[in-house]
């Protein structure tokens, strides 16, 4: 099996694969949980380890473990828990590693993880050029090039952040829950609240994805992923599908990469020797 972990600043998405021949199956199962800073190394194996358990999964059947993280703090406790729990040394997206994707910014070790993981999933299922809208704590834009190079995006607040950053700021405005509105002119304050959250982060991500995609071309593929990605996607004129695991497929082929890789690397070794 294969356990893949996309640790994000909100949620940590944790999926597996069951590996056959060398190869990764189909997705089988995926858990939700929070992100927390303080989480010990022993919490996030207890946890894990039940959850896999309750799948039918032992923490032996684990062969391998694939994470991406945006969370610096806390990766030397997922590599802690990784190996005393599973014994396996995880692989980290980071750079050095082969990925397959030419990253053409500025400064490619700026860029992260799930963003890396979003345009190798997205290239392979939906080629280019293709744009992923990650809505998660940030909405990320991700522009993959019809030859699968990663090109660069846009990075504006989540529709969390900022509802958050509303309620704190306006003492009289009530928290509420974020949903599509059934109508555009509100008549209460949460109608009003609804109306300006829902459809301001609409606006937001076609104003931006009108612009990419005259840069792009008229063909260009609009890819929805992340926790938001259903709520918002349905009201978008340019999002054409929504794929909740794309990043965590990206992070799977990611890993056949690496890991075929290394497993030529041993056979040309092994070889070498002989000779």
């Amino acid at each position: 099996m294969l356990l893949v972990l996309n640790v994000n600043n909100t949620n940590t998405l944790i999926a597996i694969y069951p590996i056959q021949e060398g190869r990764t199956g189909a997705l089988q199962a995926t858990w939700r949980i929070s992100t927390r800073h303080a989480q010990t190394a022993d919490e996030y194996g207890i946890l894990i380890r039940n959850l896999l358990h309750n799948e039918g999964v032992e923490s032996t059947a684990i062969s391998g473990i694939v994470i991406a993280s945006v969370v610096p703090p806390i990766d030397w406790i997922l590599r802690q828990f990784c190996e005393r729990y599973f014994k396996h040394k995880p692989l980290f997206i980071e750079p050095g590693i082969k990925t397959g994707l030419p990253i053409l910014t500025d400064n490619p070790s700026e860029v992260g993880a799930d963003r890396v993981a979003n345009c190798i999933g997205a290239f392979e299922q939906y080629g280019g050029p293709c744009i992923v809208v990650d809505f998660g704590t940030a909405t990320n834009f991700d522009v993959i090039s019809r030859k699968g190079e990663f090109l660069g995006g846009a990075i504006s607040p989540g529709l969390n952040i900022s509802a958050e950053a509303l309620f704190a700021r306006a003492a009289r405005l009530p928290r509420i829950e974020i949903k599509r509105p059934p109508k555009v002119i509100g008549t209460n304050t949460v109608d009003n609240l609804q109306i300006g959250l829902y459809y301001g982060h609409v606006g937001l991500v076609d104003g931006i994805l009108e612009r990419m995609v005259a840069e792009l071309g008229a063909d260009t593929k609009c890819i929805a992923t992340g926790g938001l990605a259903k709520l918002i996607a349905g009201e978008s004129k340019y999002i054409s599908e929504v794929n909740e695991t794309l990043t965590l497929e990206g992070l799977r082929i990611i890993y056949e990469r690496n890991h075929g890789a290394a497993a030529k690397a041993r056979i040309g070794q092994v070889s070498e020797a002989k000779v």
